[in-house]
């Protein structure tokens, strides 16, 4: 994906983002999280500490662009049955919700994890 095409995307607003995201993994059938050096993943928590979440991409170019400027941050591909099977019940476990592609604007789309789910699902069976 060329820079021009990736900033369009992060330009668009959370709903289209999220649509994006869908059709994306949708077609892929991966997910992107970011990594630490110990392999601890990113987890946003809001100032006021109300929200905390797991941010995800479409690709590992949205997450590289994402990660920018962090030197011990990189992009990690998880399978989406993993994601399904591992990921899904152990944040909810843990109330952690999941944030969609984060756009320049700093906006994104925060659902939860059987949300995201379900919504993959849906996405999947039009295939």
């Amino acid at each position: 994906m060329n820079h021009d095409a990736l900033t369009s995307v992060l330009e668009s607003d959370g709903e289209e983002r999220y649509d994006y995201f869908l059709s994306q993994v949708g077609e892929e059938r991966e997910i992107w999280i970011l990594v630490n050096a110990e392999n601890r993943f990113l987890k946003i928590v809001s100032e006021d500490g109300d929200v905390e979440y797991l941010p995800v991409w479409p690709s590992e170019a949205f997450a590289v662009e994402y990660g920018k400027g962090s030197d011990d941050l990189t992009p990690k591909r998880i399978p989406l049955p993993d994601f399904f099977r591992k990921w899904v019940p152990g944040l909810t476990k843990d109330g952690l919700d999941v944030g969609v592609l984060p756009g320049l604007d700093e906006t994104l789309w925060i659902t939860e994890p059987e949300e995201l789910k379900r919504d993959l699902q849906d996405e999947l069976s039009s295939f």
